[in-house]
């Protein structure tokens, strides 16, 4: 995903990309291809990139252990700003870039910023049940006939006060 800016005018361009995750060293979870959209403002000295993709990515489930697909969606705004030499930033959306430049490469950030936007919590759906602790059954799909495990009555009085503390939030 390179864009060229040499001979690029002052003003607002649209960018389209669609390449293949491998093409960007992207691997797994993600599988397919990734559409990326590029919103780019071209100013005298900065550049200011608003970006947005969309690919697929297969997971398991973290209460059921099915696999399943779904589309990650990532957007950010990248500002490059131009400098006689090329130099780091503390920021991860500021990019210095030489003013000799005459491309900017995506590839890194689109890759950056797609990782981090895999969830931390991955659900086949939202309300996944699981699977049984006990007999490893999938909740989703049938009951289990465990039987009810009888509370220790040392905790007793600790659910007692869980009870009360959660009924005065809800009379609140």
């Amino acid at each position: 995903m390179i864009i060229k800016i040499a001979n690029l005018s002052l003003g607002e361009h649209y960018f389209d990309f669609l390449e293949k995750v491998e093409d960007i060293q992207l691997n797994e979870p993600f599988i397919g291809k990734i559409s990326t959209k590029v919103s780019l403002n071209k100013l005298s000295d900065q550049i200011i990139a608003d970006v947005n993709s969309k690919l697929l990515a297969e997971f398991e489930c973290d209460r059921c252990t099915c696999k399943f697909e779904s589309t990650i969606t990532s957007n950010y705004k990248m500002v490059y700003l131009m400098k006689n030499n090329e130099s780091e930033s503390d920021d991860i959306n500021v990019t210095f870039i030489n003013r000799d430049a005459d491309k900017i490469s995506l590839d890194n950030d689109v890759r950056e910023f797609a990782i981090l936007a895999i969830p931390m919590k991955k659900l086949c759906k939202e309300d996944c049940k699981g699977l049984c602790p006990r007999c490893g059954v999938d909740l989703n799909f049938e009951k289990c006939n465990c039987k009810k495990e009888e509370i220790n009555p040392v905790w007793l009085p600790l659910i007692e006060n869980k009870d009360k503390l959660n009924n005065k939030k809800r009379n609140r």
